[in-house]
Order: C-alpha cells, then sequence, then structure tokens
C-alpha cells in the first residue's frame, strides 16, 4: 500500500511539473507573439511615416511609385539641360576656333595650300592666289591647276607619294598671264594617327623681288670687277691702236704707191673703227659716280623726244603719265633714255602703217618709298624669244653697224642709280622697256604730263 501511495505521489508530482511546464510555455509563446506583433505595428508605422515625407500625401504605392519616377525624370531633365548647356559652349568654342583659324589663314602674308591624298585642293588662302596668280584654286587638281611640269607639282606629288618634307626651297612658277615668278616652298605631308598619308601642306613666298634684288646687286659687282680689269686691257689697244694708225699715216704721207696708199687707207679705216668700239667700250667699263643730285624726268623726257625727233622725222613720238624727281646723274639717265627711245624709233623706222613710240611715265608708291616707272614703247616687229636674254650682254648686237653696248651701257647707268631695266613683248606687237628707277624719300609734287599723241 506504502508502494501503491508513493507511485501514486510520483505520478501527481510528475503532472504537476508538465503542466507548470505548459503554462510556462503558454506564457513564454504570449510574450513572443507580442513582441513580434508590436515589432511589426513599429515597422509599419515608420513606413506610412515615410510614405508621408516622401509621397505626395498618400500612403499609396502606386502613387509613391508615380512620385519617384517624376523624381527621376526631373533629374534627368535637369541633366539633359546641364549636357546641352555643356555642349552649347563646346560648340561655341569649336566654332570660334574655327572662325579664328579661318581669319589666320585667310590674313595671313604666306600662302597656303593643302592637298589631300587624291591630289585635290582642299583649300587656299587668298595669299596663295595671289602668289601663284592663279584665281579658285579649291576643289581642283594640284597639278592641274599649277602645270603637271611645273616645280610645285614634282614636289608636292614626291611629298604625297614618299612623304619628303621640303624646306625653304627655291622654284620657279609661270602664272598663266604674267612674267616668270620666284617661289619660296616648304611642303610637308599630313599623316593620320597610323603614320599614313593623308594630304600635304604648302607654304609659299613671292620670293620674285628678292631674287631680282640680288640678281641686280650680282650685276653690280660683276659690273664693277669687269670695269676694272678692262680698263687697263682697253688703253693698252688704244695705245697700240694710236702705233698703228700713225704708221699707216706715215705711210700714206711718203709713199707715191697706189696699192701702199690704199693699203695706208684700209689700214687707218680699221684703226677708226676700232678706235670708236674701244672707246665705247671705255665708257661702258668705267666706273660711275652717282652724284646725289635730283633729276627732273619730265623735263629729261622732253629734251629726249625732241632729240630722237630730229633725227628720225618719220616716226611719230610721244609721251603721258607721270613723272616725278629721280636721284641721280641727269647726263647718264638722259644717255640711258636716249638709247632706249632711239632703239625704239629705228626698230619701228619701216613699219607699215608708219613707226610710232611711247614714252610712259608712272609713279608706284611702296610700303617705304616709291618708284618711278618709265616705260618705252614701238610697234616694231618685236623681239625674238632667243634674243630677249642676251640683249643686255655687252658687244651683242642685232644691228649691222652696232657696236652691242647700247643696251649694255643703259642697264649699268641704270643699275647704277638702284634701278632695273626688263623687256617684253607687248600683246598688241612691238617690244616694250621698262626702267624702274628708285624716288628720293621726300619727293616733290610729281609732274603730269600733258598727253602728245603718237
Amino acid at each position: 500500500m506504502f508502494g501503491t501511495l508513493q507511485a501514486g505521489n510520483n505520478t501527481q508530482h510528475l503532472w504537476m511539473i508538465t503542466a507548470g511546464l505548459g503554462v510556462g510555455l503558454l506564457v513564454v509563446t504570449g510574450l513572443v507573439v507580442f513582441l513580434m506583433r508590436k515589432s511589426f505595428r513599429s515597422r509599419r508605422e515608420e513606413q506610412k511615416e515615410e510614405f508621408k515625407t516622401s509621397g505626395p500625401g498618400t500612403e499609396n504605392p502606386s502613387a509613391f511609385m508615380a512620385a519617384s519616377m517624376q523624381g527621376v525624370i526631373h533629374q534627368l531633365r535637369e541633366q539633359e539641360k546641364e549636357l546641352e548647356r555643356l555642349h552649347r559652349i563646346e560648340r561655341e568654342r569649336a566654332e570660334q576656333t574655327e572662325r579664328l583659324s579661318e581669319e589666320v589663314t585667310r590674313n595671313m602674308p604666306a600662302g597656303l595650300l593643302v592637298v589631300n591624298a587624291t591630289g585635290i585642293i582642299s583649300s587656299s588662302n587668298p595669299a596663295a592666289e595671289q602668289v601663284l596668280g592663279i584665281r579658285g584654286l579649291a576643289f581642283r587638281r594640284y597639278n592641274e591647276a599649277l602645270g603637271a611640269s611645273s616645280g610645285m607639282s614634282r614636289l608636292i606629288a614626291e611629298c604625297l607619294e614618299n612623304g619628303k618634307i621640303f624646306r625653304r626651297e627655291e622654284v620657279e612658277h609661270i602664272p598663266p598671264a604674267g612674267d616668270t615668278r620666284h617661289l619660296g616652298v616648304t611642303i610637308s605631308p599630313i599623316r593620320r594617327g597610323e603614320g599614313k598619308i593623308s594630304g600635304a601642306i604648302c607654304l609659299l613666298t613671292d620670293l620674285t623681288e628678292l631674287a631680282a634684288l640680288q640678281q641686280r646687286i650680282q650685276l653690280k659687282e660683276n659690273l664693277a670687277a669687269l670695269g676694272e680689269l678692262s680698263a687697263g686691257i682697253a688703253h693698252e689697244f688704244k695705245n697700240a691702236l694710236a702705233t698703228i694708225s700713225g704708221y699707216a699715216q706715215m705711210i700714206r704721207s711718203e709713199s707715191s704707191e697706189a696699192e701702199a696708199l690704199d693699203y695706208a687707207e684700209r689700214i687707218l679705216e680699221q684703226t677708226r673703227n676700232i678706235t670708236h668700239v674701244v672707246t665705247e667700250f671705255l665708257k661702258y667699263a668705267r666706273p660711275l659716280e652717282i652724284p646725289d643730285e635730283r633729276v627732273a624726268l619730265q623735263t629729261m623726257v622732253e629734251r629726249v623726244v625732241a632729240e630722237v625727233r630730229e633725227t628720225l622725222p618719220q616716226v611719230k613720238i610721244g609721251w603721258e603719265g607721270t613723272f616725278g624727281d629721280a636721284g641721280g646723274d641727269e647726263g647718264l639717265l638722259r644717255q640711258a633714255l636716249l638709247n632706249l627711245t632711239r632703239n625704239a624709233a629705228e626698230a619701228c623706222a619701216l613699219a607699215a602703217d608708219g613707226g610710232r613710240v611711247g614714252i610712259c611715265g608712272e609713279i608706284v608708291h611702296g610700303e617705304e618709298t616709291g618708284f618711278q616707272r618709265i616705260s618705252v614703247t614701238d610697234n616694231g616687229p618685236g623681239i625674238p624669244a632667243n634674243v630677249a636674254p642676251k640683249l643686255f650682254r655687252p658687244f651683242f648686237t642685232t644691228k649691222a653697224k652696232g657696236t652691242g653696248l647700247g643696251l649694255a651701257v643703259v642697264q649699268k647707268i641704270i643699275v647704277q642709280h638702284g634701278g632695273h631695266v626688263e623687256v617684253r613683248n607687248r600683246p598688241e606687237g612691238g617690244a616694250e622697256f621698262i626702267v624702274t628707277l628708285p624716288l628720293p624719300r621726300s619727293v616733290p609734287e610729281a609732274v603730269e604730263s600733258k598727253h602728245t599723241s603718237i
């Protein structure tokens, strides 16, 4: 019984423990549920607050999404405006740079040509057209515009083909209408990133005046050296000729034989001719001393015209234009103009429609000083192309009785006065000699000559 009671007590005790555990579990479970509900409620309240602050006063999720999209769109629009502003600034900078580049190219004193890989001139500036004497260079093939056999075309072709760089090359260029020009050329290839040649850029400078100045200086030096060398030789010739002439005169005065007298007369005639040539050569070779005097060119022209009219009255001679004062020797300048005018009158004296000679004066104002240009024209047969380069050489003549020193003396006189003389054939026929003389820095008022019919 005691065992039965003991077993019953144990069973009751076990049930009490089990009941206590169940109650504790229920309490814990309830507490957990309470805490979870409270946590969920707090989170929901926070979300509501977020909806209130971020949304447009509504707790609807669709409205919140719409508001979010509107915010994103607003930001994108702001970014688009900023990008447009930056793009506009960059475009304005690019346009400004392009305008500056165009202005620099258009106003630069050197000529500029850009040739692409196919040989087309893609760009040029006004200076290039002026230097080359060609209008409308852009979008033409360089070998057609410049001439396939010209020095410029040869250099450009070699640059495009081999990428060779040419620095300060001097080439001759003949414009479609005009005289030969001397050009300074620098040509460089245009390369892409991979090194392939995509074109060539050419810089041009007109060196014609510089080349002419160098030629005049060289000619002046050559004339001075020739004068020093030949003066002594000419004097020896004159002494020998005087001796020969003296013996010939003795034979003529002392001999009675007709044959001896004839020989003596021939010797005297030849010695006179040679003496004349030597005298003229001495005038040419003698160093000239140019005084610093003012020469009234208008008066000088009038005197020259009057003198030639007397010797060749069948030729009509007239003058026109503007004449100033030149510095130098009046006698030498008059001799030079007289030689040119007389040669022109003799060249057209037999013209079918009557010989006509014109003298025209023009004052050309340069950057630092002015120049007097005097042209002497005639309506004669002109000058053959193979003769023109030799006209100013000593002893070269096309006349049966000429010494060949007339034009050589003209050139020497003009060169010694700081000028130059050139010759060309006129398109309407005849020849034209052009004398250019520097004018003094303080030039008095020029004289406008009266036009005289020729």
